[in-house]
């Protein structure tokens, strides 16, 4: 572990937690791994009730002042967790996390997590958390930071990885953090730990891998549509559920976004983002497809909060009945990344 999360890690470590916690980062696995570490302390001193609060259009912000107001029903600790995907509240947003912190509830920890990130979303509620508690922006790994990650992941799972393997997971996994994790998940599945060389990780292969969403999320990006829908077939028949696909999905849609937006495209994803170049190569040629400016990736992004709404039961028919088609959705959805002039088509109004 390097940098802010291996600092967050070991103040969890101190003693009683602080009255509010501000997670913040453009790195999915970053983020999750921060986000259980909390909680498994939280639980082991006593916080045996947690409340989720789910931030999306025109979330009433009067539900976290009602949370911390209420009595809890078992006399215990409890954690609230605000998730806000964009990582920026609205003014009520900002005016409730505010005061929340001006006066926490007793025996409460505040937990808010931001799945998007970066100097801008900065402003005087984030630091209001500062002063009550702790903010920590989990940023991944810079390129020649990567390696040194890795060996700290492989040691943890009693691997003893050479040069030669390190520097293929780190190349084939093209800096992904999340991919990376799962190939070496994979390898700790098939044996114990112990030397691992170039060709232990070899024969982690493609032809042995099992489908994954970032092999889905590629295809469509590269615009193989028909591989896309035979990854998305292939997760189905495993017993995947569509709304953890939507994380990375939604996270590359707004990378995408961003970079439509961005004045040059080569120095935003170099310097700002630091993508490797096969990366670059992927989203310069999905942009292109995509012609100019940004309007066919927020209609994307719009496309994935319905099917997220749509698997949550939220989204109803003509008759007001709950209606989940999200399998389907999700279909549209990857052809429309792969070929953006169909997108009038595929998409909903």
């Amino acid at each position: 572990m390097a940098g802010e999360f291996a600092k967050f890690i070991e103040t969890l470590a101190r003693g009683e937690l602080a009255p509010v916690y501000l997670l913040a980062s453009d790195e999915p696995l970053q983020l999750q791994e921060a986000g259980d570490a909390l909680r498994a302390r939280a639980r082991a001193l006593g916080f045996t009730e947690r409340e989720v609060l789910d931030v999306e259009a025109h979330f009433d912000w009067d539900r976290l002042a009602r949370s911390g107001a209420s009595l809890s029903l078992f006399a215990s600790r409890r954690l609230i967790e605000v998730r806000l995907p964009t990582g920026k509240p609205d003014r009520d947003g900002a005016a409730a996390i505010t005061d929340w912190c001006k006066s926490p509830a007793p025996d409460t920890v505040l937990f808010i997590s931001a799945a998007q990130w970066s100097k801008k979303h900065e402003g005087a509620w984030v630091k209001a958390v500062e002063r009550a508690g702790v903010y920590a922006s989990l940023r991944a790994p810079r390129v020649d930071e990567l390696p040194d990650w890795i060996r700290v992941r492989m040691h943890a799972h009693g691997f003893a990885p050479d040069a030669a393997a390190v520097a293929l997971l780190a190349t084939r996994a093209e800096g992904n953090l999340l991919a990376i994790a799962q190939e070496i998940d994979k390898l700790a599945a098939l044996r114990a730990g112990g030397a691992v060389g170039a060709a232990d990780l070899e024969s982690l292969g493609d032809d042995n891998a099992v489908y994954d969403v970032f092999r889905l999320t590629d295809a469509a990006f590269a615009g193989d549509a028909a591989r896309a829908l035979k990854i998305l077939n292939g997760l189905r028949a495993e017993g995947e559920a569509v709304i953890p696909m939507l994380g990375w999905l939604l996270n590359q849609l707004d990378l995408a976004l961003r970079l439509a937006s961005a004045p040059d495209f080569a120095t935003g994803a170099r310097n700002e983002y630091g993508m490797w170049p096969a990366r670059q190569k992927l989203f310069a040629g999905a942009l292109k497809r995509a012609g100019h400016g940004n309007a066919h990736w927020r209609r994307c992004l719009a496309e994935c909060a319905r099917i997220d709404r749509m698997a949550k039961g939220r989204v109803q028919d003509a008759a007001g009945s709950s209606m989940d088609d999200s399998w389907r959705a999700m279909e549209r959805l990857l052809v429309a990344i792969a070929q953006p002039r169909a997108a009038d088509v595929l998409l909903a109004a």
